[in-house]
């Protein structure tokens, strides 16, 4: 008997029909219109996102800018002898400056000097130089380029440019060499996978060209807002890239093979209609689970968060309208040539047809013993997650990157010939009530200076009055003229310069940043403590204090869509819970790798010994949307079944047979199209793209195939339990009528 299907899905999935060819020819402009600005956006994007704007040390960075004239931009310059020459001896100094006497004559430069930190013995084969840039940040990287060009190549070394600047232009290089990369390799596999699911051309075609253009489209889109003048950090085009290629041919994976199944028993027409208001209507919860994932990050108050909490929502919206939409439109128009072209690699068994016999046999093995097997995954998933109670999180600069960039390779020379901790002091900005020449200016700097010293975790400090004796307070003019030229005190402002004895992001460093800001000096009027130190430390700030609210967001949100997508109290908690086992367990392997090691090596990468701060909260709020796809898809399944013969073990069997072949090509379509960034240049999209992977094949593999049909079983009718006082979110009609039983 025919499926009879409520009037608005049907009048939507007959709209889409009648008016198809003129959805396609919309949908290819907007493409090619936003795909011209597209490949312009990364271009746009060089901040990387991480000033926690409003905070004691971006206030202290803009006070020591304005009072003391500090450079608002500056670069390192590395160089390593190729013979290992001497590179401090006079002679040598002098001829490095001789050749370097071009670059102090460029009208961006306000300063240069070789660098005041303390050197390690055994180096002197390296030197650095300070180069100070009358340019603010966002300006000297808009002609980063020409900065680099007029930098000489010094005879006898290897010259490298490193510093923020310089790193954050190689971030945006390594941005748009990562696409091409992930991209060349990604798409491919995934149209190899979609070939050995579909077998014929036409239906794996479809959701690579989704998938695209729903990248181009938000790429194209974000290029709007970037040139506005809107900060969006230079990670943005990786995220929008793996997202929009993941969820676009995810979505129209399960659109094309819900039609396919209806087409061969009934017309076009009908099938596009049975297609959208099933396969379209899960697609629509599922892009919910994941928008509401990526609205979270929001919560946390830093550019870097709401750069990709905008990209990501943008690139799934617009993939869950081109499912919506364009999809159906080509389906419309493709109808029965769906299944043209077959390329010879399958027969006559299709993956997720009605032969799936052995999704049955799984189905029936679980539900045989399901308490052993929920135990026994439950616990082999909690063990895999154990790291994770160790895991610790820093802040990397440089290390974002590998050392082939010359950035990052700068970074580690200037780390082995030169005490970073000095190069990565505590710095504390002060408002002075007298100028700092005036005798009381410099008793309170001394005496403050004094009390700084006696604090535990401080290995020296320095300010301009430790240019004077102890029993002096009078600043001679030869002094005065030697202060102001290193910007160590001008007018009423100075700055103290305190030199921790650990590492900057070391508990005994984070202690003293806060012990030097809860008790400021009397008698200033301006106190800002900043550096790398207190600068990393406001970031973690941001982060951990957003956590919670990003937690409970995103488990009431995503909860609440799917109890609108199922009507159950259970199903929904269920479905977060196993999530989260499958969140910790990937969490688990994340620390082993890039806090541990263990097979760094495998996917190249140079940073270990702690995770970056940013990546737990990005892979949960991600993750946790994109694993409710494949919930939301076999759920449904399920639940068109119960509402068939409420009989609950039949209908959970019948949903591991229909989706069980789907959601693993899915898995695998994701894990290729994500697993590719694992390969990139950017340490942030490798953790990303191997907590992604990770999570979705743990996600399929043992939780949705495993776990999944034996909860089903234990909870028996409680899945679909709805208590009394919520029954009027019951339907008081099945969005699906079948009445081909037979069929399932």
């Amino acid at each position: 008997m025919k499926r009879q299907v409520k009037a608005p899905i049907q009048q939507w999935g007959s709209v889409i029909f009648r008016y198809r060819w003129a959805v396609v020819t919309a949908w290819v402009f907007l493409i090619c219109f936003l795909g011209f600005f597209a490949v312009r956006t990364p271009s746009l994007l060089q901040d990387s996102g991480f000033v926690p704007n409003g905070s004691s040390s971006e206030e202290g960075i803009v006070f020591l800018e304005e009072k003391l004239g500090m450079s608002a931009a500056s670069m390192d310059i590395v160089l390593e002898s190729t013979s290992g020459e001497n590179l401090t001896t006079s002679v040598a100094q002098n001829r490095i400056w001789k050749e370097l006497a071009p670059l102090r004559n460029e009208p961006f430069v306000q300063d240069m000097y070789s660098s005041i930190v303390t050197r390690r013995t055994g180096e002197d084969d390296i030197m650095a130089f300070t180069v100070l840039l009358k340019e603010t940040s966002s300006e000297a990287l808009g002609h980063f380029e020409a900065i680099k060009a007029a930098v000489p190549q010094v005879n006898g070394t290897h010259t490298y440019i490193t510093g923020n600047l310089a790193v954050y232009h190689d971030m945006s290089s390594a941005v748009r060499h990562d696409i091409v990369r992930a991209e060349s390799f990604g798409i491919p596999a995934a149209l190899f996978i979609l070939l050995l699911l579909f077998g014929t051309l036409p239906a794996a075609v479809l959701p690579i060209a989704v998938g695209l253009g729903s990248v181009a489209v938000t790429m194209g889109s974000l290029y709007f807002v970037a040139v506005q003048g809107v900060a969006l950090s230079n990670f943005l085009p990786n995220m929008v890239t793996m997202l929009g290629l993941a969820v676009g041919i995810d979505y129209a994976l399960f659109m094309v093979s819900r039609f396919r199944e209806e087409l061969k028993s009934g017309t076009v027409e009908d099938a596009l209609n049975v297609t959208c208001g099933t396969a379209g209507r899960s697609v629509l919860y599922s892009g919910g689970a994941v928008i509401a994932g990526l609205l979270a990050l929001c919560f946390i108050q830093l550019p870097v968060f709401r750069s990709l909490a905008l990209g990501g929502m943008l690139v799934v919206l617009t993939s869950v309208v081109a499912a919506a939409t364009l999809l159906p439109a080509l389906l419309g128009i493709m109808g029965h040539r769906i299944f043209a072209w077959p390329i010879g690699l399958r027969h006559q068994k299709e993956f997720n047809g009605r032969g799936g016999q052995a999704w049955i046999r799984i189905s029936q093995f679980i539900m045989s013993r399901p308490a052993l097997i929920a135990v026994m995954v439950t616990a082999a998933l909690l063990a895999t997650a154990l790291p994770t109670l160790n895991m610790k999180l820093g802040i990397p600069s440089a290390e974002v990157l590998p050392p082939s960039y010359t950035s990052r390779y700068g970074a580690d020379l200037m780390k082995k010939a030169y005490d970073i901790k000095e190069a990565n002091a505590i710095m504390i900005a002060v408002g002075l009530d007298q100028p700092y020449q005036d005798q009381a200016s410099i008793r309170l700097m001394k005496s403050y200076a004094s009390t700084i010293r006696n604090l535990p975790g401080v290995h020296r400090v320095e300010s301009y009055a430790s240019f004077l004796k102890d029993d002096s307070n009078t600043i001679s003019p030869e002094l005065q003229k030697e202060v102001e030229k290193r910007h160590a005190a001008k007018g009423n402002a100075a700055v103290i310069a305190v030199v921790p004895e650990n590492g900057e992001t070391d508990p005994a460093t984070v202690k003293l940043v806060q012990e030097l800001r809860e008790h400021p000096p009397e008698g200033v009027n301006g106190f800002f403590v900043t550096g790398p130190p207190a600068y990393k430390l406001d970031i973690m700030d941001r982060i951990q204090s957003g956590v919670p609210y990003v937690l409970v967001t995103v488990l009431l949100l995503t909860y609440t869509i799917l109890f609108a997508a199922f009507r159950s109290v259970l199903l929904p908690l269920k479905a977060v819970v196993m999530n989260l086992l499958s969140l910790g367990a990937s969490f688990g392997l994340i620390t082993l790798v890039f806090q541990h090691g263990y097979g760094a090596s495998w996917i190249q990468v140079s940073y270990t010994g702690s995770v970056f701060a940013v990546l737990p909260v990005l892979v949960f709020c991600v993750v946790f949307g994109i694993s409710m796809d494949y919930e939301v898809m076999m759920l449904s399944r399920i639940a068109e079944a119960y509402r068939n013969d409420r009989n609950n073990e039949r209908s959970t069997a019948i949903g591991l047979q229909r989706t069980g072949g789907m959601i693993t090509g899915a898995a695998l379509i994701l894990a290729v199209v994500a697993g590719a960034f694992m390969f990139t240049d950017n340490e942030l999209m490798k953790a990303l793209g191997l907590g992604l992977t990770a999570s979705v094949l743990i996600d399929v593999t043992i939780v949705r195939i495993l776990l999944v049909p034996a909860l089903m079983k234990l909870m028996g009718r409680a899945n679909w339990w709805l208590p009394a006082w919520l029954s009027f979110f019951k339907r008081t009609e099945p969005d699906i009528v079948q009445g081909d039983s037979h069929r399932s």
